[in-house]
């Protein structure tokens, strides 16, 4: 794959913060050439703690901004679980986007059910598209190589023309929603958030190893005209040639 940005932080703190000025930086851009701002999220700490920086008036344009999420998981919304749920408690209870400037993934419905319900979804906010253009896309990377709920020998990581697929995992005895590759590969900017000496091994991988995608699903990630920046903290890059 062709080797994505990679900026070295100190720590998950200082991710967050230069994810929270990524995402302030593309609003910014996408509002001013096109009028709108298209930003996909994704679950976890890091994310997370990025959220909670936006929280101002000031952050983005918000009454501009339009919400979508990556993947989740096969949990009602309410879930401590889920990943729209996590966005809610630290973004979304302040008001600053409207609610049908957010397209969550239903994840309480039946597994395909939901693929479908968010791939018809999707393609009513993009229409006549070949694949949805968002402007920023936020991923995260496991200790296993998989970015959003794309895992290592899963059914997902071959989606054809699908733009969501549900994906069942058995690694975790569990079933997900996710966007898929080539949907993720038509953002104009992806950003990767990486933090902890847990992901060392596979940000390694994705970075400088060799192992096909069906082994890590991260080096799938190939925006097709976009661009892709690491953000990752000492702890991750700590096995990579400086």
């Amino acid at each position: 794959m062709p080797k994505p940005q990679i900026l070295v932080l100190k720590d998950a703190n200082a991710v967050a913060h230069a994810g929270a000025e990524r995402v302030r930086q593309a609003g910014h851009l996408a509002v001013s050439l096109r009028g709108s701002f298209h930003w996909v999220l994704a679950g976890g700490n890091t994310p997370r703690a990025l959220y909670e920086l936006l929280v101002s008036e000031e952050a983005v344009n918000w009454r501009a901004t339009h919400v979508y999420f990556g993947d989740e998981r096969h949990v009602l919304p309410t879930d401590p679980d889920s990943n729209y749920g996590m966005a809610e408690r630290a973004l979304f209870r302040h008001g600053l986007l409207a609610p049908d400037r957010i397209l969550r993934m239903r994840g309480e419905l039946p597994s395909r059910e939901g693929a479908m319900d968010y791939e018809e979804r999707l393609r009513a906010a993009f229409p006549d598209a070949a694949w949805p253009t968002f402007d920023l896309v936020l991923l995260g990377l496991g200790a296993d190589g998989h970015t959003a709920s794309l895992f290592p020998h899963t059914a997902a990581l071959d989606s054809g023309p699908r733009w969501v697929m549900h994906n069942q995992v058995p690694s975790l005895g569990t079933e997900r929603l996710t966007l898929t590759f080539p949907a993720l590969n038509a953002a104009r900017e992806i950003v990767f958030l990486v933090a902890g000496a847990d992901k060392a091994r596979a940000l390694h991988a994705l970075v400088e190893g060799h192992q096909p995608v069906a082994e890590i699903p991260a080096r799938g990630v190939q925006p097709a005209s976009g661009q892709c920046l690491i953000l990752a903290d000492e702890a991750a890059a700590a096995g990579l040639r400086r």
